[in-house]
């Protein structure tokens, strides 16, 4: 490699090395002989195709300046799972991608016991594919429930719960609140849903030991199915993994959402 994966390593002082042990542990989960063959970021996703499959993440804008403008397709799997480790949003997000492309993988998750659900297209065309939302919404009823990021068709899970919090770093909704009261709201949840992107603005760590007296789910497909992010305290892993590697590449880099969702498959994988 002709540039580092580790922007983090221009901090002012060191990092010692047990605070990277979450994202220490996702990449060496990853053989160091798989080769990448495509990457590339869209509007909204970006996507990492390997020999072992392809996964996807939310493409994160913002952080540090780019330290990286490599041809990836020069670089091993778990050389590009490297840059989740980066404070360059739209790289971290890549390598985030990466470890989805190991981990995200239909046989690999049917292994780990997890549950997919079928795609149902509905009257007018759309397909739809159940949301976690939408699955534990019998669990959080009557609950205090605290989101972080706001997702779609959020006033459907406020109608049961006793209270709703949205932490949200860029509000947009009258329910949205700044992402800092995170310190003051997830102490006391009982039932916390948690976007993946969180693990790419490297929050997740954070907001796990925070919300470590609720069940917490993480949501989304930048959600890596790893063993490491169950024992850090996810509860259940609500993701997608692609299965048409070919229409979930042109959904991406057109910025076709519907599209991707025909090229991906939802799963929920729960901590045993």
């Amino acid at each position: 490699m002709s540039c580092s994966t580790t922007a983090f390593a221009s901090a002012p002082f060191p990092t010692p090395p047990e605070a990277w042990a979450f994202y220490d542990a996702l990449i060496a989960g990853i053989p160091e002989d798989v080769r990448v063959l495509d990457a590339g970021v869209g509007g909204h996703w970006c996507f990492v195709e390997a020999e072992c499959g392809m996964g996807v993440a939310f493409s994160t804008k913002g952080g540090a300046k780019r330290t990286c403008n490599d041809d990836l397709r020069t670089w091993s799997l778990r050389e590009v799972a490297e840059l989740s480790k980066s404070w360059n949003f739209p790289e971290a997000s890549l390598g985030t991608a990466a470890l989805n492309a190991w981990y995200a993988q239909e046989d690999r998750l049917a292994q780990a016991g997890a549950r997919f659900d079928e795609a149902v297209e509905l009257p007018d065309g759309t397909v739809h594919q159940m949301d976690a939302f939408q699955r534990y919404r019998d669990d959080y009823a009557g609950k205090h429930v605290v989101v972080i990021g706001h997702f779609p068709h959020l006033e459907r899970a406020a109608e049961v719960t006793a209270s709703l919090t949205v932490l949200e770093r860029n509000c947009s909704s009258r329910s949205d609140i700044p992402d800092p009261a995170c310190e003051f709201m997830l102490p006391y949840a009982d039932f916390v849903f948690m976007t993946g992107s969180a693990i790419i603005n490297k929050t997740a760590p954070r907001l796990l030991e925070l919300a470590r007296n609720a069940r917490t789910v993480m949501v989304g497909p930048s959600s890596v199915p790893a063993p490491t992010v169950l024992e850090a305290g996810v509860d259940a892993l609500a993701g997608s993994c692609v299965v048409d590697p070919d229409r979930a590449k042109c959904a991406v880099m057109q910025d076709t959402v519907s599209l991707f969702d025909a090229a991906a498959k939802m799963f929920t994988l729960e901590r045993s």
